[in-house]
């Protein structure tokens, strides 16, 4: 089985609650769905495979990537905490992860494609879900992906054998009833929360917004306002 890849490579967890652990990133091409502050492109000939970690020494790989070789360049990083799957949106490429005998995984995820989380809810030690807000998605069926990620929650919960945090992007304009209601139909589904400003930070809220969000929030889960670190060090 084979999947395309954007690039595999050794680095920090640049987001969320597990900042700053060492892990290998396998970066998968595609995703369904387009945000309005997305980072990644798309539909990659190669994949990049960064040699040395931090070094920029590049190797490149034609696509699409069986999961042998994808684990085999994987291992050949040392003393990492997890690795992480990340995208694009890895859960469209649910069953190829499946075969991944990788330990542990980290799931990047958009949360919005619950039949895929239910092929691999089993192989996922953390779960960084994505709560998508309407700003920043140009669909106007919004609720049934409101409804889908609910359903991604709910099956990718919080347990005893799988930690799992939700992510929400913010931008300039705040709408305090929508993040509201967002968390608190799944908060029992979750370990916290995180309010992450949009990079750049030009387009993020003020800081007293940020804060008042939080104080506002924490009646319903713990939540934290973490932004993306590893923007600011240069990381991949």
């Amino acid at each position: 089985m084979k999947a395309k890849l954007r690039e595999i490579f050794c680095s920090v967890q640049g987001e969320g609650p597990l900042l700053g652990v060492r892990q290998v990133f396998i970066r998968f091409d595609a995703c369904n769905i387009a945000c309005e502050y997305c980072d990644t492109g798309t539909d990659f000939k190669n994949c990049r495979v960064e040699k040395t970690p931090g070094k920029g020494d590049f190797h490149y790989i034609e696509n699409p990537i069986s999961y042998e070789q994808t684990e085999k360049i994987a291992k050949s990083f040392s003393r990492v905490h997890s690795y992480s799957l990340t995208g694009g949106e890895p859960l469209i490429n649910a069953e190829f992860i499946k075969k991944l005998s990788l330990k542990p995984l980290y799931l990047e995820t958009n949360m919005t494609l619950p039949e895929k989380a239910e092929i691999i809810k089993n192989k996922v030690k953390f779960v960084a879900g994505d709560f998508k807000l309407s700003f920043a998605i140009n669909n106007e069926n919004y609720e049934d992906i409101r409804e889908a990620t609910i359903r991604s929650f709910k099956i990718l919960r919080n347990s005893k054998t799988r930690y799992t945090f939700a992510k929400i992007v913010v931008g300039r304009r705040i709408d305090m009833d929508e993040i509201y209601n967002n968390l608190e139909s799944i908060k029992d589904y979750i370990s916290l929360a995180v309010i992450q400003p949009v990079t750049p930070l030009e387009k993020a809220p003020a800081r007293g917004e940020l804060l008042n969000l939080q104080k506002e929030l924490s009646e319903i889960v713990e939540l934290r306002i973490i932004p993306q670190t590893h923007k600011f060090l240069n990381f991949l």
